[in-house]
């Protein structure tokens, strides 16, 4: 079942963020220190969102990091599914439908009601892409754009 992530829980959400990684890598090398810092952030901030675990027989078997953001345009609280990942031996059981289920449920899980939900995921994942739409997920037709702040730093630098 999915819970709110524990301190005690650190250390195997931080393996299986390093699974996540080898099995769907990001463009640039993932840090052990960019999965601790959400964690506590989370922790200490719940208002900006939640770090779950996944609890099957006693272990944590998959992780997810939820960020809560306003929406004028959909007129209120979008959840976004930053990370989700499930440890391959106990996929395929329900788990990823069961979040979505506990996000508009469980008040302990989510305590507002999400207007909408949104994630990304790679274009090769096509595991996650079908469960994605069979809940529904659809693409959207804005394009999503980031500017890092490192990058800013050296455009600056250039100056």
């Amino acid at each position: 079942m999915w819970r709110l992530a524990r301190a005690a829980d650190d250390e195997a959400i931080v393996e299986l963020c390093a699974q996540l990684y080898r099995e769907d890598p990001s463009p640039e090398p993932v840090p052990e220190a960019h999965a601790r810092r959400p964690l506590a952030a989370l922790r200490a901030e719940p208002a900006r969102g939640r770090a779950l675990a996944l609890d099957v027989d006693g272990q944590v078997r998959g992780y997810a990091m939820l960020v809560s953001f306003w929406s004028n345009e959909l007129g209120g609280e979008i959840c976004t599914i930053d990370e989700l990942f499930v440890a391959a031996e106990v996929r395929g059981r329900g788990w990823g439908s069961g979040l979505v289920r506990a996000v508009l449920h469980d008040r302990a899980i989510w305590p507002g009601e999400p207007v909408a939900f949104e994630l990304e995921v790679t274009p090769s994942n096509a595991r996650a892409r079908a469960l994605y739409e069979r809940l529904g997920f659809e693409p959207r037709r804005n394009a999503s754009m980031r500017l890092r702040r490192a990058h800013v730093a050296r455009s600056e630098a250039r100056e």
